[in-house]
């Protein structure tokens, strides 16, 4: 994937769902990983060209994990000038020595987000983008499903009313194939994931069955995404 195409999916799903207006001061969570780099990347290229006018900070929350490094994040963004924190925490440790949690993606997530939404409030931000894709989208309606019972997902916009921020996802129409592409092809350095879960997750186990599943019934995970945004569920509908 190229740089004009993976615009062409950004720039679509910011325009769709209405994601950002002139004036917005956008903090990008950039945890290091293909999709919040590629995120990160697009839209500031998607800053100079984009007829609504709009500031970017790059904010990672670190876990506290042993061999996490940041310097490639850094350099990344000082290359493309976007301002560049970390937000050191206890996370790892609260969740891997402390709590020992066994699934500990859901509470992990709520924390880094909690931090995450703290200093963008901090940075005078308004808006954070978070790099979920097109097969995150997906991925999230099956767990839902299945491990909770119930329709649902999360949506292109949100709105947290205690922090009065908004959370919006512009790669949403970004097949996690193209991303992983788009970043071998630039030669982009990305941050190996340290969290002692990586790899083991139900995340993971969905990801699989959606794999195997996919083999047999064509283009299954575009109908799934169709479905969703065709569906009742809150802030799909365009």
């Amino acid at each position: 994937m190229k740089l004009q195409k993976l615009l062409s999916y950004v720039r679509r799903a910011v325009e769709d769902y209405q994601m950002i207006e002139e004036g917005d001061n956008i903090a990008v969570g950039v945890s290091g990983g293909k999709d919040s780099i590629c995120l990160l990347l697009a839209l500031k290229n998607l800053q100079r060209f984009y007829p609504k006018h709009f500031e970017l900070q790059a904010i990672t929350v670190s876990l506290g994990l042993p061999h996490a490094n940041y310097d490639d994040i850094q350099s990344f963004c000082n290359e493309i000038g976007v301002p560049y924190t970390i937000v050191h925490t206890d996370i790892g440790q609260i969740i891997f020595d402390e709590r020992k949690e066994k699934n500990p993606c859901s509470l992990c997530a709520k924390m880094r987000k909690g931090a995450l939404n703290d200093m963008a409030e901090q940075l005078h931000c308004n808006k954070v983008a978070l790099g979920h894709n097109k097969d995150d989208v997906t991925e999230t309606f099956i767990m839902s499903l299945f491990y909770e019972g119930r329709i649902h997902c999360f949506s292109p916009v949100s709105f947290l009313d205690r922090k009065q921020i908004y959370s919006i996802r512009p790669l949403i129409y970004v097949p996690e194939s193209d991303i992983k592409s788009f970043i071998q092809k630039s030669n982009i350095s990305i941050v190996k994931n340290a969290c002692l879960a990586d790899g083991n997750t139900k995340r993971q186990e969905t990801k699989e069955l959606l794999y195997h599943l996919s083999k047999n019934y064509n283009q299954l995970q575009q109908k799934i995404f169709g479905a969703i945004q065709r569906s009742d569920i809150k802030g799909w509908k365009n």
